[in-house]
């Protein structure tokens, strides 16, 4: 019980402040390009207490420890000079682009942390990652973690290239220099047993190893692998349609959804550390960078209420000078926000009736 409400208290500071990372983006620019800004809010409203005021902006902290919020000067009427609603085009664009841009960083940011903690998988790094009760493996001392450098003095620098000499020496010993953590490679005599198919076999489960990367090596890696998960969410919809993916594997989670999946992977953590073969304690990191790109390029989606819909009605004042009435604007912001909260509440119904398992 103790576990769960600290994964939960840890869920909401985690979740708390990857909205108010949005918040901040959206706050820098505002002043940026010299938008005032009547409030700054930690958590949600009603409001607990004014904390102090900067520059004319109200820094208030909010009874719902969820997140944050920006309140910049008439933000939905252009008549209201030094305002956001006045601003020019490229203005309210740069502003509304700051928060899912943010969001888009603090993935990058975070699975940056995440390469150079764990460096990055090497397949010509052969490491064990368990070793069978009773195996010749187990006989010859090797252990989970192991790092096999080299066989009869050949170089391994692959699983199957590991395999293929055991698979061919059943009976017959083998010579196996290996490396344990940060000691001196170290050299042990195998013999592979006689398997029921006729080949050898150690008695031993293979994986990659990792390899330190350093920080010209690990920010690229970071925009890759934040660039691959945003190619993966824009062809969801194409698999879906194409049925080369279920469309369980593809269903809209919430806040809900988001707890279940973050409690699982602080266990596969734990298990990772708890491993025969110690492994990084990534998962949760990598889920938090994840859902912060999520979280980006979601807001980015042409829907009013969101910045990408807000984005959709500046675009043709940017593009052929011509400016949505503001009240049109407002409403379809005011209808979308309603269906949003809509479909929030059903996605959370599905989330508590059909709780997210990660295989």
């Amino acid at each position: 019980m103790l576990d769960s409400t600290l994964i939960l208290i840890e869920f909401i500071i985690v979740f708390g402040l990857m909205l108010f990372v949005h918040e901040l983006g959206h706050f820098l620019m505002c002043r940026l390009f010299h938008v005032e800004v009547e409030e700054f809010g930690f958590g949600l409203p009603p409001r607990a207490i004014r904390l102090f005021t900067w520059q004319g902006t109200e820094f208030t902290l909010n009874w719902l420890p969820f997140g944050a919020f920006v309140r910049p000067k008439g933000e939905n009427n252009p008549e209201i000079s030094g305002g956001l609603a006045s601003a020019s085009p490229w203005v309210r664009l740069g502003v509304l682009l700051g928060g899912p841009v943010s969001n888009l960083l603090m993935g990058v940011i975070l699975f940056t942390v995440m390469f150079l903690s764990a460096g990055r998988s090497d397949p010509s790094i052969v490491m064990l990652q368990d070793i069978a009760p009773d195996s010749p493996a187990a006989a010859a001392n090797l252990k989970a973690g192991d790092i096999i450098l080299k066989i009869n003095d050949q170089p391994i620098t692959s699983i199957e290239g590991f395999r293929t000499i055991i698979r061919s020496n059943a009976n017959i010993p083998v010579t196996i220099t290996y490396q344990r953590g940060n000691a001196a490679s170290a050299t042990i005599t195998l013999t592979p047993a006689l398997s029921s198919e006729g080949t050898g076999q150690a008695g031993v489960y293979l994986g990659t190893g990792l390899r330190p990367v350093g920080f010209l090596e690990a920010v690229p890696l970071a925009f890759q692998t934040a660039y691959d998960q945003c190619r993966e969410l824009f062809m969801v919809p194409g698999r879906l349609i194409a049925g080369t993916i279920n469309p369980e594997e593809a269903r809209m989670v919430g806040v809900v959804g988001i707890f279940d999946i973050y409690s699982q992977v602080n266990k596969m953590d734990a298990e990772a550390a708890a491993a025969p073969a110690p492994r990084p304690q990534v998962f949760r990191l990598s889920f938090i960078a994840a859902i912060s790109i999520a979280l980006g390029l979601t807001n980015l989606f042409p829907i009013p209420a969101l910045d990408g819909g807000r984005i959709l009605f500046v675009l043709p004042e940017v593009l052929f000078r011509k400016r949505i009435p503001a009240r049109f604007e407002n409403l379809a912001n005011s209808v979308s926000f309603i269906g949003l909260l809509i479909l929030m509440v059903l996605i959370t119904i599905n989330d508590i009736a059909n709780p997210i398992v990660l295989p």
